[in-house]
This record gives C-alpha cells, structure tokens and sequence, in this order.
C-alpha cells in the first residue's frame, strides 16, 4: 500500500499533466503558428461585438482567486494525510457539545445518526462529551445522559427577527437555555452528519491546542451507500474545494476569505456567542457564511481540522438544484449586508459574482469556437489553468472519496470518468441556480430529503 507522501506527489504529478494538456490543446501554450489567431475581430465582427467578446473573455478571470486558492491548497500541502493522531488525552479535553439543527422532518434519521455519532465518540475515548438536538418539531428521542432535546417554541424570536436555522441556533445561546460555559465547544453538524474515529480526534487536537475559537474540516459523500451517482459525483468537486481553498485559507491565513460550510464546525462558546447567530433575516439563508464574516470582520481566527466527516449528496437533481439556489441567494444577501466591511468580504464577493457571472463566462464554450479573438498570450494560459483546475477538481474528489480498495480498479477508474462527465450537467444546473436565483424569492430556506428510507418506501 502506497503511503500518504507518495499518494500525494502522484496528485501533484496528475493536476500537472490535466494543467499541460489544457493549456496545449486550449492553445494557453503556443506549440505552432495554427495556435495563434490571426483574425482581426474589429474589422470581422464588429466594435460592439467585439467589445462584448472581450468582456465575456475576460468574466472568466473572476474565478482566478479562488482557483489559485484551490491550487495552493491541494499541492503544497499532503493531499493524502495519515490518519489523525492524538496529541493528547482525551480525558483532558475540555467539554464538547455536539449540536444538530433540524426542522424534525425525519426523527429516525436523527435518531439514528445520534446513537452512530454517540458511539463513534465512545469509541475514540472522548469522555466528556453532550450531544443536543434542536428541532422546530419534537423528535422525541430516548433519555440519555449525553443527549440532549431542545425544541425551539413557535413563539421565539430573537431580537432583530432571524430566522430558519439562525433562530433556532440563537435560541441555544440564550441564557435561559443554554448549560455551556465559555470556555466550552460546539461540534455543528446537520442532521445527516455522521462523525468518524478520524474527525473526533482531529477536533479534539483542535480544542486542545485551542489558539483558534473556529475551526472546520472535510466532509466527504460518496460514503456507504450512495443515493444518487450523478449528485455524488457532482459533489465531488466540493471535497476538492475543502482539501484546496477551505484549508489554505484556515492553515495559512487563518481566516475565512472565502467563507466556509454549515455543517463540520467547531466553535468556543464564548466566541459564538459574540458573534452571535441573531444577523436578521439577510443573515437567515446563508447563516453559516454570513456567521463567518461576522466573526472575521471582529478579529476571531480561524484553523482547519484534520479527519473528515461523512455526509450525503443530495438524492435528485432538484434537490441539487435548490441547494445550489440556496447558496448563491444567501451568499449574495451576506455581500450586500452593510453589517459585513468591505475589506472583509471582498474575496467572497468576487467568488459569488464570478458564480452569478457562470451564465455569460459559460458562452465562451460557444463563442470562443465560432468568434475566435486573439488575446495575450498571458490571459489564454490564464483562462486554460483555470478550466484545467475546475477539471481537475472533480477527478481529485473522486480520488479523495471513492476507495480503490472497496470499488476495484474498473468501478473506481469509472468513477473518475463519471466525474469528469457529470461537468456539463453540473454546469447546467448551477446556470439554472444562477438564474432561478437572480429572480426567485430570496428570503426561502429549501431543505432538501435527507432520509433515504422515506425514498425506499414510497
């Protein structure tokens, strides 16, 4: 079995080799004189034309950070890592709340994943520990030292009038409700999250080293059995985003350029309570982004923890697609909010935009074939390592959470191919996002089927 350096120096090896055949076949790199275009746009197509090619060319550049972010982030540190390590006892850890949020549509599901995530704990030696379900309905789960049922009332509301999962999360932060000291912490986690032996000790070097109040780490989908291929090799670009972008940005910067996921996040009590989760109804759909920038823009840091968590994709394309509609309505709401600094937020803004911008850019498919205009040699190598990295995202996804060992050589090769052809599905449904987003209710918190037993019966 290949050990973690050599897994991760084959990776690197990959990413290059998918950069070079990008650029040459894309013409980034100039290999002959048919490279080069010749056509004077000005005099074939026309000034407005020609301007709006330009524009529709260089929209591609907005993704630029964030590929940058991913790149750095997948190569210059071990893709590959080797199982976690305690660095110390779990007995000293200090007390851990494991916190999942649910609307209480699917109580066998979070009954389930409760007992899992208990044991899973057990397990690794973590000791002092709680897990606390907050739910809108009453799931009614089995009286246990460390569980924990909150229902939030109908009544509540919280003083600038959030909503969804922002109230119910300010409900466990008030003092009439909450049992944590400051110097506690919370492992957020939505109600499909399932802890791993590997998580669990990341998070508890996370809190024992303790010079960062947040933290987060990877969640991987293709684990036990798998709903939707088409949705879980779709999400496989996500894992790569976790492993790229969300890692450098918390080992190096330790901060949330970018922002960061809902689910997989570890907070000091203290530090979440002010930040709080109280941000109004802009803050409600994209709650966790809009948490992240809060708490960036008042001098908290951040740090990435090792082990993943597992979690599924979602089980139609529809789902897909509110998800995906679901996020860009948020994280546009969070980069208009006059509560967030600029400064803070800039590098999120140019990310969503560059998502809002996906219509447009996408065309170059099609125009760049029909209408070629010669640009610097600089912008199309630029624009080939872009679309070289977003491939490469989804075969590296594959890669980090499909096992070679339990699908064999076929099935797991397959899996990379499937990736790679799920692009342009997947590009067509985050257009239709985009879209749907721009002129749909914004204020909407879509929650998608998590419980894959209600599918087996109907």
């Amino acid at each position: 079995m290949m050990n973690s350096t050599t897994k991760h120096l084959l990776h690197c090896a990959l990413l290059i080799t998918v950069i070079v055949i990008c650029e040459v076949f894309s013409g980034g790199i100039k290999i002959d004189e048919n490279s080069f275009t010749i056509v004077d746009p000005w005099t074939e197509y026309g000034q407005v034309a020609t301007v709006l090619l330009y524009l529709l060319r260089f929209l591609t550049l907005l993704t630029l950070p964030q590929v940058l972010f991913n790149f750095c982030g997948l190569v210059f540190y071990n893709a590959f890592p080797e199982k976690v390590v305690l660095k110390g006892s779990p007995l000293l850890a200090p007390f851990i709340c494991i916190r999942v949020v649910t609307r209480g549509d699917f109580p066998d599901l979070v009954k389930m994943n409760v007992l899992r995530n208990i044991n899973t704990c057990l397990d690794t030696g973590l000791e002092n520990f709680l897990i606390e379900v907050v739910t809108d309905k009453a799931v009614h789960l089995a009286q246990h030292r460390r569980i924990r049922e909150i229902v939030v009332p109908k009544e509540y509301k919280t003083r600038t009038g959030a909503l969804f999962k922002s109230r119910a999360l300010q409900y466990c932060l008030e003092d009439t409700v909450n049992v944590l000291n400051d110097n506690d912490w919370i492992v957020h986690l939505d109600e499909e999250t399932l802890l791993t032996e590997n998580s669990v000790r990341g998070i508890i070097n996370f809190v024992l080293d303790g010079k960062h109040p947040f933290g987060q780490g990877l969640i991987t989908y293709a684990n036990e059995n798998v709903v939707n291929w088409l949705t879980t090799l779709a999400d496989s670009f996500r894992v790569s985003d976790d492993m790229g972008k969300l890692r450098l940005q918390f080992k190096l910067f330790h901060k949330p350029l970018f922002s960061w996921k809902g689910s997989y996040v570890v907070t000091q009590v203290g530090a979440e309570r002010s930040v709080s989760f109280d941000n109004g109804i802009d803050g409600s759909v994209a709650e966790d982004c809009f948490f992240a920038m809060r708490a960036f823009s008042q001098g908290y840091t951040f740090n990435f923890i090792e082990g993943e968590m597992y979690e599924k994709s979602p089980f139609t394309l529809l789902d897909l697609l509110q998800q995906r509609k679901r996020w860009l309505q948020g994280i546009l709401l969070v980069v208009h909010s006059k509560m967030i600094p600029f400064k803070h937020k800039l590098l999120l803004g140019i990310s969503v935009y560059s998502w809002v911008t996906m219509p447009l850019s996408t065309s170059n498919i099609i125009f760049a074939g029909l209408y070629p205009i010669p640009c610097p040699n600089l912008v199309d190598f630029v624009c080939a390592f872009i679309a070289a990295i977003n491939i490469y995202m989804y075969v590296f996804g594959v890669l980090k959470s499909f096992s070679l060992y339990r699908f064999g050589l076929l099935k797991f090769l397959a899996c990379v191919l499937g990736a790679v052809c799920t692009i342009p599905v997947n590009v067509v449904i985050e257009n239709v996002a985009v879209i749907w987003g721009l002129v749909g209710k914004k204020h909407k918190f879509y929650v998608v089927q998590k419980d894959v037993r209600v599918l087996e019966t109907v």
